[in-house]
């Protein structure tokens, strides 16, 4: 494995965004513009070799994607009582789609990505108590989609038409320790994508270096519905509680923003 410096890091990636066009070396893989400049940099699972700087992290994104930058998982609390597979499935899910041929028919799922901005369609959203210095998940029945009625029904009839109790949260302390070690320094890469046949090529084209982490950032981007948090379990399995974050806005987390290219 190299060992890099940041200014040795800085010119390795105008390197690679000088080569061009570089074919994705992860076939049928969503995180090849991640696995790709990994294996171009000579590291393994975001492990950025600098000495003494182990706060840095390596996040990168197509340019002009949809999809959301997961920032780090974390499970809410109260962690004891396991929330999301034994409060979320048991009270509020739903059947699997699958359930009865991939899974049992006794299958159920709890997957939604909710925000601060608005309710899902499922009446659920993230709130802000500065006072408390909580992050929570709350629950409208008002608000769920007339599309899920018949759901309603059963979660009226499982627990009631209440709001969460106890409500999952995150204390400020814990997020903030959790989200300022993973993201304290960042270099963020962007990429534009094509295909040629059934080949994906990367072109990195647009470098940041992102210092400074600031947690007033972070919870001003969750009000905004920027900062989502992903929810993704069935019975057989939890698949983890992520935070995670729209295109082009990772930027708004950090003091200082260095463009490299």
């Amino acid at each position: 494995m190299k060992i890099y410096t940041k200014e040795l890091l800085i010119n390795e990636l105008k390197a690679i965004a000088k080569k061009g066009w570089i074919p994705n070396v992860r076939h049928g893989n969503n995180g090849g513009i991640g696995n790709t400049l990994e294996d171009l940099l000579g590291i393994k699972e975001n492990n950025l070799p600098i000495p003494n700087a182990a706060e840095w992290e390596l996040k990168s994104q197509r340019i002009n994607s949809k999809s959301l930058t997961t920032l780090f998982h974390i499970e809410p609390s109260p962690r004891a009582i396991h929330f999301v597979p034994q409060v979320f499935l048991t009270q509020h899910g739903w059947t699997h789609q699958e359930a009865g041929s991939r899974y049992p028919e006794t299958e159920m799922s709890f997957r939604q990505t909710i925000h601060g901005n608005s309710p899902s369609d499922r009446g659920f959203m993230v709130k802000i108590d500065r006072n408390e210095r909580k992050i929570l998940i709350s629950f409208d029945y008002k608000m769920v989609s007339s599309k899920h009625s018949e759901w309603l029904k059963s979660v009226e009839q499982r627990t009631g038409l209440k709001e969460l109790n106890p409500q999952p949260y995150w204390g400020f302390d814990d997020l903030e320790h959790k989200a300022g070690t993973k993201l304290l320094n960042c270099f963020y890469v962007q990429a534009e994508v094509k295909r040629e046949g059934e080949q994906e090529f990367y072109h990195y084209s647009k470098i940041m270096m992102l210092q400074k982490f600031n947690f007033d950032g972070f919870l001003n981007q969750i009000e905004r519905g920027n900062i989502l948090v992903d929810f993704d379990a069935r019975t057989g399995h939890n698949h983890g509680t992520k935070f995670r974050m729209r295109q082009n806005c990772l930027p708004t987390l950090y003091e200082k923003m260095t463009m490299i290219i």
